[in-house]
């Protein structure tokens, strides 16, 4: 099983919004690309649908910025990741040109439960065991801001 690079980067950007300490500024979108090491519209679009998950709130203008929500603070990993990469099957038996073993093949439902599996294994987890020492510290060490 491999994430979309999507939802790689929101996963990423949620774990960095979790450690934003009460009292700092909130970080902006610009922010977080910078800390990932992607573009900025790469991050634009893996905050907006996590907005729309609710999972992030953003705030436009002076004091504004980017928050996690409750949600996103309890939100199990398992469910992120499957709003995130979708209901998609891991093999395409229906393509545009069909598997000719479509009818009789065993693959297709093992891909599957393996696929359950997978996410199973990841329900469990919330955002908040994903930033659990050692992995807050440096998440917060991504984009320190210079003191003034």
């Amino acid at each position: 099983m491999r994430l979309t690079k999507f939802t790689d980067l929101a996963l990423r950007s949620v774990m960095r919004l979790a450690v934003v300490r009460d009292g700092d500024d909130p970080l902006t979108t610009r922010e977080v690309a910078d800390a990932m090491g992607v573009p900025y519209t790469h991050a634009a679009k893996a905050v907006t649908r996590l907005q729309h998950l609710g999972v992030v709130q953003a705030r436009r203008g002076r004091g504004g910025g980017l928050a996690l929500t409750g949600l996103g603070r309890r939100s199990s990993v398992g469910w992120l990741v499957r709003e995130l990469e979708g209901e998609g099957e891991v093999v395409e038996c229906e393509g545009e040109v069909p598997c000719p073993l479509r009818a009789a093949c065993r693959l297709r439902g093992a891909l599957r439960a393996a696929q359950e599996a997978f996410y199973a294994a990841l329900d469990p987890l919330t955002v908040a065991d994903l930033v659990a020492s050692p992995a807050g510290p440096v998440l917060i060490g991504l984009t320190e801001r210079p003191s003034l």
